[in-house]
């Protein structure tokens, strides 16, 4: 387990450290640096866990679930802070961030890797209500870093709606203890998630049925699931493009983990009830109305930042889909799609940062001709938004390919919906990209100092997840779809 302990004292320590820098160059290296050693010792964690098995303790959990999520957050968190050196160095020069909000942003950056890692390794259900609180106080000071007008009041309402929704989800995790005492012989043990999941059968169905609603509501806003997704896009949009990036690589799939985590108790709890399925057809419902709203929402977008975070919400909607349909293929879609669309998106919002740094600006209207005015750039997006959109050979099309069989062997009535829902999105998000990336230049459109690394490096992996996942992957991903299905043992 020292790996785990390690996973997480670096990001802590890193926060505190880099809230007493002064120097900002220095502070950039250093962010960098811990995200690289985290990243490391998680690969290291991922190895011995593959090779060992699942790891617990009172506190802590690694099994084949967390452990891919666990790589996934620490890989984006590294590249994001290489794309984030060069880019708040940028955006400090130019006056948009005093030299004390950047360590408030540089600590606030690792503080919010923390409680991501934290909420993605505990074993106590309580721990993860209060690391996925702290990642939304994190994520809140980073939403308003540049004090405009309007990034105060996208803070605001970022933590207004998800603070109610973590309410939610405290009241549900109170539910939950409470069934557990009735169950649990060791109540200091009603919030153990491996306890629980171990006596999930003797559960109360009428209380866990409760409790998974309010769960479900509370972080479902997190991973902003309509109607509760209002905050996403303001925050996306006001706050620093690398907070865009984590936010929909990082906190929406970490938030989604939370659900699932909780859907295996109700599950187990409803299995011998009247209504067995409830908790998965709660998730179709609300993953199919998301999918289809954002669909319909992208046509409507004026900002470039805004456009893909309802792209985000659409992704999500159909990960939350595949989990409600459940099964050996729906799940293995589902957290397939987890993995390719958050290494995509990523990708998109670090292009999405130099496109609105090559126009000035935000607005979809004012970003023209990218591929002639800085090519790397327009070859980058035009990349990402095929990729995103499910063409082939990328591995959006093969997570989107597997949940429309899982659809058709499981509920054929709904596969009309879900194919309408993929044309429109994918209209929605061409409509906007013809002329950003082929459109006439406008006047004063010059080119910046760029850093497409990243983004070479997310688009190839999801390039190669497509044309053949990889025997690791696909190992790692069938070891989770048993867990999560109930037919691994911990």
């Amino acid at each position: 387990m020292n790996e785990l302990y390690l996973i997480l004292a670096l990001p802590a320590i890193g926060a505190v450290v880099l809230g007493l820098v002064r120097n900002l160059r220095m502070a950039s290296w250093i962010n960098l640096g811990v995200s690289a050693a985290t990243f490391v010792v998680s690969v290291m964690l991922a190895l011995r866990v593959l090779e060992q098995g699942p790891m617990h303790s009172d506190k802590l959990l690694v099994d084949p679930f967390n452990i891919y999520l666990l790589v996934l957050t620490s890989f984006i968190g590294l590249t994001t802070a290489i794309f984030s050196r060069p880019y708040m160095e940028h955006v400090c020069h130019t006056g948009q961030c005093s030299p004390q909000r950047m360590r408030l942003y540089h600590s606030m950056f690792q503080a919010f890797m923390f409680t991501m890692l934290l909420a993605l390794s505990t074993n106590n259900l309580g721990i993860l209500w209060v690391a996925v609180e702290g990642a939304t106080l994190a994520t809140v000071l980073l939403v308003s870093l540049y004090r405009t007008p309007e990034a105060i009041e996208a803070a605001w309402k970022y933590f207004i709606l998800c603070g109610v929704g973590i309410a939610q989800a405290l009241f549900g995790t109170v539910l939950l203890y409470f069934a557990a005492q009735h169950v649990v012989p060791n109540a200091e043990d009603g919030l153990n998630w491996l306890v629980l999941y171990q006596h999930a059968g003797e559960l109360s169905p009428t209380v866990m049925g409760l409790a998974f609603v309010f769960l479900l509501v509370g972080y479902g806003t997190k991973v902003g699931l309509v109607p509760l997704h209002q905050w996403l896009p303001d925050a996306h949009s006001e706050g620093p493009t690398p907070m865009s990036a984590v936010l929909s690589g990082l906190l929406l799939n970490v938030a989604l983990y939370a659900v699932v985590r909780i859907k295996m108790l109700t599950d187990g709890a409803l299995a011998t009830s009247g209504h067995p399925h409830m908790a998965g057809y709660l998730l179709m419902g609300f993953g199919l109305t998301s999918f289809l709203v954002a669909g319909l929402f992208l046509h409507r977008q004026r900002d470039i930042k805004r456009l893909f975070s309802y792209s985000s919400i659409e992704h999500m909607g159909l990960a939350t889909f595949g989990f409600g349909i459940g099964g050996p293929l729906g799940t293995f879609a589902a957290l397939l799609h987890m993995l390719v669309h958050s290494i995509t998106k990523s990708s998109i919002f670090i292009t999405v940062g130099h496109a609105s740094h090559i126009a000035g600006t935000q607005a979809i209207d004012h970003i023209r001709g990218l591929i002639r005015t800085q090519p790397s750039v327009g070859w980058g997006l035009l990349f990402g938004v095929a990729a995103i959109a499910g063409f082939p050979p990328f591995g959006v099309f093969t997570s989107e390919f597997l949940l429309l069989s899982a659809t058709i062997q499981s509920w054929p009535w709904l596969t009309v919906s879900l194919l309408t829902g993929l044309v429109i999105a994918l209209a929605g998000l061409f409509r906007h990209l013809h002329p950003m990336v082929y459109g006439a230049v406008p006047e004063g459109q010059t080119a910046v100092k760029v850093n497409m690394i990243p983004v070479a490096i997310h688009l190839l992996l999801v390039l190669w997840i497509g044309l053949a996942i990889p025997a690791f992957l696909a190992n790692w991903l069938d070891q989770a779809v048993q867990l999560i299905t109930g037919e691994g043992l911990l």
